[in-house]
């Protein structure tokens, strides 16, 4: 069974920081690219990040670019993203998601399986 597991919400102060932890089991890790996006209420999904497993090459939205990082431990199965300087738009519920594909261009055309999803609050 295919799981993404999100952790590490929670509430910040703005300026903070969060590292949020995404969990994923159920097929080879190798073989996908894990992407970030968020949803504040009232608005689209944004897609805010990308890592692919296999070459470690990295993507960040324009809104994240300079104060989120992307990383992986391939031993854990694990992709973490690290969010730096946190302000109150970022309050939004952040979900990690799959795709079957080698690139970070695999998070453009769509993605397999997604997580549930943790919940971001920065108050001001």
């Amino acid at each position: 069974e295919v799981q993404l597991v999100e952790s590490g919400g929670g509430l910040v102060q703005a300026g903070g920081s969060l590292r949020l932890s995404c969990a994923a089991s159920g097929f080879t890790f190798d073989d996908f690219a894990i992407g970030w996006f968020r949803q504040a209420p009232g608005k689209e999904r944004e897609g805010i990040s990308c890592i692919s497993i296999m070459s470690s090459n990295t993507y960040y939205a324009s809104s994240v670019k300079g104060r989120f990082t992307i990383s992986s431990d391939n031993a854990k199965n694990t992709v973490y993203l690290q969010m730096n300087s946190l302000n109150p738009e970022g309050t939004a519920v952040y979900y990690c998601a799959a795709a079957r594909a080698p690139t970070v261009a695999g998070c453009y055309y769509g993605m397999d399986y997604w997580g549930k999803g943790t919940l971001v609050t920065v108050s001001s």
